[in-house]
């Protein structure tokens, strides 16, 4: 059910991402090209990684797109999830909980010590699901983010 990507994938990750960005309500975030992904999984210095979830028929129902963290008080690498998405029409087949369980068997092989990712508070089913697995929020943290003119300006290019 659970595979790791390969470059044949990218359209298809590409799509599910364009896909997870409607249902987010942001499609006109989503800028990234299929060159993009490509680089960033398959380039000469990875900078993620991504698994696929198929049915039974060989359809992609899903993927996980992830990359390392590492954390300076635990001393150890961890995984953190930038994307995990299941289309809609797959949804209660098992394949979010499968490709959960198989970043959390890397993390456990590897002695990463934090499998971690976002939510959108407003996303109520999915909350719910992370929180059946034994996922709990970070109620004490917020997260910040410096995009466009902001980080330009910051960066002294603006």
């Amino acid at each position: 059910m659970i595979r790791t990507a390969v470059p044949a994938d990218v359209p298809v990750i590409h799509a599910m991402v364009r896909e997870l960005a409607e249902y987010e309500k942001a499609p006109h975030e989503a800028k990234a090209t299929e060159e993009q992904l490509h680089e960033a999984l398959f380039g000469e210095r990875p900078a993620a990684y991504a698994h696929i979830a198929e049915s039974d028929d060989g359809e992609v129902a899903g993927f996980a797109l992830w990359f390392l963290n590492f954390s300076t008080w635990r001393g150890v690498h961890g995984i953190y999830l930038e994307d995990l998405y299941v289309r809609p029409e797959r949804r209660g087949g098992g394949h979010g909980k499968a490709l959960l369980t198989e970043l959390a068997r890397i993390c456990v092989e590897r002695g990463y010590e934090r499998l971690e990712w976002s939510v959108l508070d407003w996303n109520a089913p999915s909350i719910a699901f992370y929180e059946s697995l034994g996922a709990r929020p970070q109620d004490e943290w917020t997260v910040y983010r410096l995009t466009d003119e902001a980080l330009a300006g910051l960066g002294g290019q603006g």
